[in-house]
Parts: C-alpha cells; sequence; structure tokens
C-alpha cells in the first residue's frame, strides 16, 4: 500500500498519480509479494520469454544473425532477412504492421501486452523484484529496513542487492549490445582493453547505468511517465476492450465482514481490505475503475481470489473483464472498429508480402561526378564520369557488370575492373561512360544502362550522359 497518510479517498486519483505525494515528492511503492494462479503463468512465459530474449542474438542461420539491428551501418536481419537503407519503405510496412496489431490487440484485450510480455515488466517483477524479495524480504520488511539507520545488515542487504543488480544489468546491456551489433563484435569489445574499443566500451557501460538506474530506482516511473502506451489506451480501449476488471456490479457496497452482528444494509462481496491496493505495483486501486497506471500485471486478481476463498465467496471479484460483460453481462469481441483493424492488417500485411516477393536482392544508386561535366579525349571520345553504389541484400558473393543498352556508349571501370560483392556488403566505384564525338548529337542524351548479376541482367537504370553537339 502507498505510504500517504490520511484516511483514504477513493476519488483522490482522479486529481493526482499514485506514486506522487500531495507535496510533490516520490511516494516509493513497495509491493506486497503475490502468488497464485495468474503469478505462476506468468513466471512460467516469463522464464520462456527471458531465455528468448538472452538467445537471441546467438542463434545463427546460415552462419548469419537471425536478428540484428544495427543502427550505426543502417543494416537491419529480421528472422534472417537483410534490410538496407533502400529498404526504407518496407520497415515502414513492418512498423505499420505492429502498430496497427497493437491497436487491434489493445482494443480487444486491453493492455495484456503490458504485464505479460513487456521487457520492462518482465525483468522488473520476474527478475529484479524477486532478488529483492529474496535479500530484504516482503514489503514490510523493506520500509523498515529502508527506514533503519545504516548498520551492518543494512549496508550487508542492500550493497549485495546492488551488486546483483548490477551484474544483471551488464548482462542485459551486453545483450542489447550484441543485437545492435552482432555477438562476434561485443566479444571482440570485451576480450580487449576499453582503450582499443573505446566507444564501444563507452556503449557498453551507458546501457548499464541506463539499466541499473531504471530498475533499482525509477521503476514503474517507466511505466507511469515515459511510456506513451499507457496514455494511448484512453483512445484505444472502449466499454468492449477486456482488462483487469473489478466488478463493481457485485463488489459494492464495499465493507468489512462483521461477526455475529446484523448488517443494517446490505453489503457487496468486497471487504475492503485493501490487498489489492498493496500488490500494485504501480500503487493504484483498481477498484476505481480503468487507470492509465494499471499495467494489468493480475497482481490484484491473484490475492483477491485469495481473499475470496477464505470468506467463502466466488472468486472473480477482480478478472479479465470488459465494463459490457459487467453492466449487461455481454461479451462481444467483433465490434465494427475491430473489424476495421483487422481489414487494415490482413491489407498491410498482404502489401508487405508482395513488396518483400518483388525486392531486388542487388540494388545499385548511379549519380554523375560532382563538379564535373564532360570530359574530351585526344582520341576524338567526350566522357562523362559516374560514381555508384553496390548493396549486396543477400548472403551470397555476387559478381556485377554494368553495361549500356546503346552499343554507342562503353563503360570503362576505374581501378579494379572486376566488381565482386561479398554477402550483405555495400561497395561503392567509379566508371567512365565513353562515347564518339561524332556520336554525340544533342547536349545532353538519356542513357540506360544493364546491371548484370552473374551475368544476367536484372534491372535497367537511366542516367543523363552529357558532351558538345558533334558539327559533322
Amino acid at each position: 500500500m502507498n505510504s500517504k497518510k490520511g484516511a483514504f479517498d477513493p476519488n483522490s486519483f482522479r486529481d493526482s498519480l499514485g506514486t506522487v505525494q500531495e507535496d510533490g515528492k516520490r511516494n516509493w511503492i513497495y509491493p506486497k509479494k503475490v502468488s497464485g494462479k495468474f503469478y505462476r503463468w506468468r513466471t512460467y512465459l516469463s522464464w520462456v520469454l527471458l531465455a528468448i530474449l538472452f538467445a537471441g542474438p546467438f542463434i545463427q542461420v546460415g552462419g548469419r544473425p537471425y536478428m540484428l539491428f544495427n543502427i550505426f551501418e543502417r543494416k537491419f536481419i529480421i528472422f534472417g532477412a537483410a534490410f538496407w537503407p533502400q529498404d526504407t519503405h518496407l520497415l515502414i510496412f513492418l512498423l505499420l504492421i505492429f502498430f496497427v496489431f497493437i491497436i487491434l490487440f489493445t482494443a480487444v484485450f486491453g493492455r495484456v501486452f503490458c504485464g505479460w510480455a513487456c521487457p520492462q515488466t518482465l525483468f522488473m517483477e520476474m527478475v529484479f523484484r524477486k532478488i529483492e524479495y529474496w535479500i530484504e524480504g516482503d514489503a514490510n520488511q523493506q520500509r523498515k529496513l529502508n527506514a533503519m539507520p545504516w548498520n551492518s545488515e543494512k549496508i550487508w542487504k542492500k550493497g549485495s542487492k546492488m551488486a546483483i543488480f548490477t551484474f544483471i544489468s551488464l548482462l542485459i546491456s551486453h545483450t542489447v549490445m550484441a543485437y545492435l551489433i552482432g555477438v562476434d563484435q561485443v566479444k571482440e569489445i570485451i576480450s580487449q582493453p576499453p582503450s582499443a574499443h573505446l566507444s564501444g566500451f563507452i556503449g557498453l557501460m551507458a546501457f548499464t547505468g541506463i539499466f541499473l538506474f531504471v530498475f533499482s530506482w525509477f521503476r514503474e516511473q517507466a511505466c507511469i511517465v515515459v511510456c506513451p502506451y499507457g496514455r494511448l489506451q484512453g483512445v484505444l480501449l472502449d466499454a468492449n476492450s477486456i482488462n483487469v476488471t473489478y466488478d463493481h456490479v457485485r463488489g459494492e457496497p464495499r465493507g468489512m465482514i462483521r461477526k455475529n452482528k446484523l448488517e443494517e444494509t446490505p453489503k457487496g462481496d468486497c471487504v475492503d481490505c485493501s490487498l489489492c491496493v498493496q500488490v500494485c505495483p504501480t500503487g493504484i486501486d483498481i477498484r476505481n475503475g480503468v487507470q492509465m497506471e494499471c499495467v494489468n500485471c493480475t497482481a490484484c486478481i491473484d490475492v483477491c481470489d485469495e481473499v475470496m476463498v477464505k470468506v467463502d465467496r466466488p472468486k472473480g471479484l477482480i478478472r479479465y473483464a470488459s465494463d459490457n460483460s459487467i453492466l449487461k453481462q455481454t461479451q462481444k469481441l467483433l465490434t465494427p472498429r475491430v473489424k476495421i483493424y483487422s481489414f487494415l492488417l490482413i491489407i498491410l500485411m498482404g502489401a508487405f508480402v508482395a513488396l518483400i516477393a518483388t525486392r531486388d536482392d542487388l540494388g545499385a544508386t548511379i549519380t554523375r561526378f560532382r563538379g564535373m561535366t564532360y570530359q574530351a579525349r585526344d582520341t576524338g571520345e567526350i566522357s562523362n564520369l559516374y560514381e555508384v553504389s553496390f548493396i549486396n541484400k543477400t548472403f551470397d558473393a555476387q559478381q556485377i557488370e554494368l553495361k549500356a543498352e546503346d552499343p554507342l556508349y562503353q563503360v570503362e571501370v576505374v581501378g579494379d575492373q572486376n566488381w565482386t560483392l561479398e554477402g550483405q556488403s555495400k561497395f561503392d566505384g567509379r566508371f567512365f561512360l565513353v562515347k564518339n564525338q561524332k556520336d554525340v548529337l544533342v547536349n545532353q542524351d538519356n542513357v540506360v544502362l544493364l546491371l548484370l548479376q552473374n551475368g544476367e541482367v536484372i534491372d535497367k537504370i537511366k542516367t543523363s550522359f552529357v558532351g558538345p553537339i558533334s558539327r559533322n
């Protein structure tokens, strides 16, 4: 339960955050340790998700990573498929699909993702919080420990907790860096002195500091203050959305059970024990209705079900339900809004599949060399200099060649005549486009260049050729 003093005001949640005191100071949340069916299921799921998260950078297919988000080189590998800056439109489609899916999922099932699969919740509740319970004890013991003066017990418990928190934060930061730059690069950074990879070392330390700060101090504020998802649910949810909900029809009016005393007025099933508030990791009272701070962690469901069993009343006073299912005893999932979101999601997924199917494995960009027009040669030829950038989106080496569709033009490669691109690589080169002076009939002519991959034409690229008009 939060540490605000005074009588509980059922409407106070409308005026302030549960994590902020009246004087504006941080109201530190000490959630009571919870157990129950949903907590066990969340624990099992967290083991699976955390195993996937930590194993992700090590999963390779054909010697290449299965997932890589290299923002520094602007190269991404998602489920084994590589994406380069030239594939920005594909990444945009992926983001659109993700956002529409989140909107659809939230419209139907509320913030179930936050409570069951969000990395913030997984690490906070299923890793760091469990360690805190193990070292410092339950909520009341943690309060006493923080209130006591610094002695050997407090130093030992706080020090050991922070040491473990720091170690886990290091593991998380190395995992994140492995997703960004690859496992091999991370191994190279940690196997050599910091001075050899100063930027990589600074990055690892920065990530470690951020994660340690978030999970040891910032905690639920990341969900309440930083994450925009909670604020979006006001427009994403409706009366048919399923959330962790208090059945006020059955529970009100709430009141303590008084043995051997006749009740003047009938009371609901809620015994006003406030345990649902005490176990909440964001310090809210679920009985006030759907709130921005609620992450659907189900802790209140588990503890309320335990109380209902003890007072010999049916479980489910707090449960997954929609407003309509409580008020009208009806539940409708396929609302018009859900159908529209579903249709839009299918359209986006179909367009994405079509774009992937028609994507070129090899990309080329050709531009005229900046600051130059044409060059007149002693042999009676006119040449233009061009810059070319090749990107090999496949994982195999490719032999590249450029030819002019018009036989009057010849391509002369500057430097190495053999253009061979290794898998997942980028190559920048230069070449001359040459034409006899007598064949130049206009000042600027359009030219089509054929891009050959292993001897096969895969693309046609248009450019321009400039030169003086022949007087012959």
